[in-house]
């Protein structure tokens, strides 16, 4: 996340791969991808991730592909 949207941390709401893949409508298997490589930011829990749902939602602003007309 950006320092200018920075929240405090009891701020924040922590989203499980599980919860992500349901919001973004993928895999799970995509949602450990996007960690892995580094385009998800996400936080180790023990054996298991934890998103930022701001992340997840900066996320799919920042790919979001627009239909240009003719």
């Amino acid at each position: 996340m950006a320092a200018g949207n920075e929240r405090p941390l009891n701020e924040v709401k922590f989203l499980t791969v599980a919860e992500v893949a349901s919001v973004m409508r993928v895999s799970k298997m995509t949602v450990y991808r996007l960690v892995h490589s580094g385009h998800l930011p996400a936080i180790r829990v023990g054996r298991s991730f934890r998103v930022p749902e701001q992340a997840v939602h900066e996320y799919l602003r920042e790919s979001f592909v627009g239909v240009e007309s003719a």
